[in-house]
């Protein structure tokens, strides 16, 4: 036997050089690729080429405005401010607010109202719709969507005396609706104004679509002018609407501020969950009550968090196009995402603003149960909000959310279900990228990069997918991180040197789309 082993010995040292031998050049190739993908790849075009490069434009207007101009669009916003147009519900709107919004935007935008090649129309009651008839109809066009409706806010907590005040302070206007999303109503609609003050006329055809019940659902409002639209056999280019903002500070590991233009929405669950039983006295209680069943299927879901797909969706993208930007050794990592993106994953499910990047986000809204102390309860009800993953489906939410629960007791009902949006184009060769590049490379001259990315919200562009496969979602204002709790929060408010670069961009957004094509004949425009 000893003599079989030494014989052997020999032949396994070699064995294991050469293993070693193997497994060294396998490591110095990885890291040879990881090296390689971060420092010796061309740039990603998170830039991209300027559209003057690509097209002829008639006549070019540069985004200078005079003191004058820069006054009125910022009173024109802060009277817009004043508007209580709030959705409480469904069926429960200040419809008042929203019918004195009408008169308000006519007397702020003449020029808009009275152009004879821009139609208005009232749809639903509230929501307006504007369609600016270009002057080559073999232009496809295009959409601008906002919205007039803003969320509930009440004084208390604010560092100003009223959140509709629209008060001015240090450089900033604050109350409900400065960031969501009157800043964009009447961006659109100034913008438009300031270009047709310059006797501007638009090669290309687009619509003005500002709905009113966005933040209840958006059922009544754009889903109407969805319908107006389809009557009529509209297709358009692309959407831009409310979503992603300029990040500056907010990504870890990124001095300058980066744009990121919203892809695609996550989905999104209403779910309400009931448990019943049979009323007694208190003093000879059941084992498990309503309540109690109730509250240990909500722990389980709380506690057994969806999982984590990152890299599964379009924010593999997002960091792929920033690595540059990253510092080292980050954007080592970044730029190698196929094998590091399980760390990545790990990294990021640690806070909520980035965990909900990287899978289905579960939050458990409202509980109930009980009629009276010394009884037991006969009921108990909770409601969850799911917000699903551009790779996951709702069926496949369900599943889950049944599978963790495994509790038949617990009844589930749906109040609202809908997929995550579909994933809109992202190269250098998409019109509406393009243009979006351009604006922002003349406006936002500290912007750093310009990537693609999740608006984990929801807007009024998820009504739009029957009439376009482009939808992008970009609210063109600088966000830091002490902007988070204001939205929808207290202390809303915009600067007011950063809503006149909005709508610089806006102006600019209108001109870029005329540089050029897809030609894409539009039947109907001006048969309106």
């Amino acid at each position: 036997m000893a003599n079989w082993l030494a014989a052997l010995r020999p032949g396994l040292r070699g064995l294991l050089w050469a293993l070693g031998l193997g497994l060294a050049g396998t490591a110095l190739v990885l890291v040879g690729v990881v090296l390689g993908r971060t420092y010796g790849a061309s740039r990603p075009p998170t830039l991209g080429l300027p559209l003057r490069d690509r097209g002829p434009l008639a006549r070019r207007l540069e985004p200078v405005f005079t003191a004058q101009e820069k006054q009125a669009l910022k009173e024109n916003l802060r009277g817009s401010i004043r508007l209580q147009t709030v959705s409480f519900s469904e069926d429960e709107q200040n419809v008042t607010a929203l019918a004195e919004f009408e008169p308000y935007i006519r007397k702020a935008f003449p020029l808009v109202f009275s152009t004879t090649f821009i139609q208005h129309q009232v749809i639903g009651g509230y929501s307006h719709l504007f369609t600016v008839q270009g002057s080559d109809p073999q232009l496809q066009p295009y959409m601008l969507l906002a919205h007039i409706d803003v969320v509930p806010a009440s004084p208390e907590g604010w560092d100003v005396s009223d959140p509709f005040s629209a008060e001015e302070r240090d450089g900033f206007i604050y109350g409900r609706g400065t960031l969501d999303n009157k800043n964009s109503v009447m961006g659109i609609l100034q913008a438009l104004e300031f270009l047709l003050k310059r006797n501007y006329r638009p090669q290309r055809s687009f619509y003005i679509g500002l709905g009113h019940d966005e933040e209840v659902g958006g059922k009544k409002g754009a889903k109407k002018i969805v319908a107006e639209l389809e009557s009529k056999g509209v297709k358009l280019a692309f959407v831009l609407d409310e979503g992603s903002f300029i990040l500056d500070g907010v990504v870890t590991g990124i001095e300058k501020p980066v744009a990121l233009i919203g892809l695609t929405e996550k989905g999104a669950i209403t779910a309400h969950f009931t448990v019943t039983s049979s009323p007694g006295h208190s003093s000879a209680p059941p084992k498990r009550t309503s309540i109690g069943i109730l509250s240990e299927a909500m722990s389980k879901l709380e506690k057994n968090p969806m999982p984590n797909l990152f890299g599964q969706g379009p924010e593999l993208l997002m960091f792929e196009e920033l690595a540059p930007e990253f510092k080292f050794p980050l954007n080592i990592i970044m730029a190698n995402l196929w094998l590091f993106a399980p760390l990545v994953g790990r990294f990021l499910e640690r806070t909520p603003s980035t965990n909900t990047f990287v899978r289905t986000t579960t939050a458990l809204t409202m509980f109930n149960g009980g009629i009276k102390s010394n009884v037991i309860p006969p009921f108990a009800n909770a409601t969850a909000n799911f917000r699903i993953h551009p790779a996951q489906t709702v069926d496949q939410v369900l599943e889950i959310i049944e599978q963790t629960i495994d509790d038949g007791q617990v009844k589930i009902e749906l109040e609202d279900a809908f997929d995550p949006l579909p994933i809109s184009p992202w190269d250098d060769q998409t019109f509406g990228v393009q243009v979006f590049r351009q604006a922002i490379l003349d406006v936002f001259t500290d912007v750093g990069s310009i990537a693609p990315g999740i608006c984990v919200g929801n807007t009024d562009s998820r009504h739009y997918t029957s009439l376009t496969n482009a939808a992008y979602r970009f609210n063109p204002v600088f966000f830091n991180p002490t902007d988070l709790p204001r939205f929808h929060g207290l202390n809303e408010r915009i600067s007011i040197d950063g809503y006149e670069r909005q709508v610089k961009f806006l102006f600019q957004v209108i001109q870029h789309s005329d540089f050029h094509q897809p030609t894409v004949p539009h039947a109907n425009l001006h048969e309106l």
